[in-house]
């Protein structure tokens, strides 16, 4: 996929999310520049995942989502000279998915060496789509992998137009993706995608993720995330 920024439902202006509680791990130089946070709970690891400013590579063995849309939009950035750019994505939205295992990684340099911190969640099992999530939206710059959707499929109708998250009083919100008009758009009830590698401009699952297991490292150089395995069985329902 190689395709692009106004306020989300849920998310206050210029894509940023607040969380009532915030938790630092690891080294705080990297995670700052990152721009990773996350919000944790008691119990089961329930986390509000928001990466931003920087692009990151990514792996996931499988992703299935109930009321799946995608529009072509231009996501702000800022250039290597700290002036103020753009580029075109294809930002994809949920409102409720399941994920089978996740990988983030994203390169930092700090002190004038290079090092990578690594994200992953959910076990090693390909069978057990033990990630939860509400709410995902990923801005891809290229990603490879396999899509099937099903339900009522629509292909390029105005991005503008397309729907995922409902309201409290369940109506949908209107332009949940922050599309201009006229932009090329998908909308699907169902979709799933199978050993995705990609980079993604933006990712954020603001209103929920849970998952067994969330480990944070850092690690010398330049190190990518593992390839995907292939996904066994079937998600289920999100």
């Amino acid at each position: 996929m190689n395709p692009p920024d106004s306020p989300r439902p849920d998310s206050p202006p210029e894509g940023r999310t607040h969380w009532r509680r915030s938790l630092a791990v690891a080294v705080p130089a990297l995670l700052a520049a990152g721009g990773i946070g996350s919000a944790m709970a008691t119990g089961a690891l329930a986390v509000g995942l928001q990466v931003q400013d920087q692009p990151v590579d990514f792996t996931t063995s499988s992703l299935y989502g109930t009321q799946y849309a995608a529009a072509v939009v231009d996501q702000p950035t800022v250039r290597p000279d700290g002036t103020a750019g753009s580029v075109r994505v294809l930002r994809m939205g949920f409102a409720d998915g399941v994920i089978n295992g996740l990988c983030l990684s994203r390169r930092q340099q700090i002190a004038g060496a290079t090092y990578t911190l690594l994200l992953t969640l959910g076990d090693d099992d390909p069978g057990s789509w033990e990630i939860r999530t509400r709410n995902t939206v990923l801005d891809l710059k290229n990603a490879t992998g396999v899509l099937d959707m099903d339900g009522v499929v629509d292909l390029n109708v105005n991005g503008a137009d397309v729907r995922t998250v409902k309201d409290a009083g369940g109506a949908f919100v209107p332009n949940p993706l922050g599309a201009p008009q006229h932009r090329f758009g998908i909308q699907a009830r169902y979709a799933k995608f199978d050993r995705i590698t990609g980079t993604a401009q933006d990712f954020q699952i603001p209103g929920l993720l849970t998952t067994p297991r969330l480990k944070l490292s850092v690690k010398p150089g330049s190190v990518p995330c593992p390839p995907p395995a292939a996904p066994t069985g079937t998600p289920g329902t999100p």
